[in-house]
């Protein structure tokens, strides 16, 4: 039996994840978290066996969240549940820590199937992912431009994208200001861009936004 946190700002989300998981005989206890700060209270005074975590997420982003988990919870498996691209998003959460992607779109037995997968120990990716990634081995050359970015590069280039200030991301994250311009500069570089319009324009092209 297991003991389930389930991490969204949507009520509604929220809702139904809770419903799918109500009828799991695996699950004893459930948990919710609309912010980032409820995510931290609740894995301070509970303990999880899994947290089910969107990507966006206020007050602290998923990502954030995943690494936080990494660094004070390792027992705690973690898996992404995001409206966000799965082609574009998934493989840099797998990279950060957690343990599976799914998309908001699944089907229910989708998500039981990634829960018991994640649950039991091994890493859950939709068979789309597993093709994916399977076409891509020996052709580094294919990469796009995005691939070279780390966890947290790749993480500031989605929020400049969307035309976040850079003291805003600051904000968000934890981070000074200084951290979040010289990350920008990285990205700049690493892509050969000259400007955020530069960052939006490319995220448009290629659906990271």
């Amino acid at each position: 039996m297991h003991s389930v946190l389930i991490a969204d700002d949507h009520p509604i989300v929220r809702a139904g994840l809770r419903q799918f998981l109500e009828t799991d005989p695996h699950v004893r206890h459930l948990a919710e978290a609309a912010s980032g700060q409820e995510v931290m209270d609740a894995l301070r005074d509970e303990r999880f066996d899994l947290l089910i975590l969107d990507i966006n997420m206020p007050d602290r982003g998923g990502l954030d969240i995943l690494r936080h988990v990494q660094t004070a919870h390792p027992g705690i498996r973690v898996l992404i549940v995001s409206g966000y691209p799965e082609r574009q998003y998934a493989v840099n959460v797998l990279k950060a820590g957690a343990a599976g992607y799914l998309q908001k779109e699944a089907a229910a037995e989708e998500l039981l199937r990634a829960v018991h997968m994640v649950l039991a120990g091994r890493r859950y990716v939709s068979s789309t992912l597993a093709e994916q990634l399977a076409s891509e081995l020996g052709h580094d050359h294919d990469q796009p431009a995005h691939a070279a970015l780390s966890e947290r590069e790749f993480q500031i280039f989605c929020k400049l994208a969307t035309g976040d200030a850079v003291s805003a991301i600051a904000k968000e994250l934890f981070l000074s200001v200084k951290t979040v311009s010289t990350y920008r500069t990285r990205i700049l570089e690493k892509m050969g861009f000259r400007s955020n319009a530069d960052i939006t324009a490319y995220a448009l092209r290629n659906g990271l936004v």
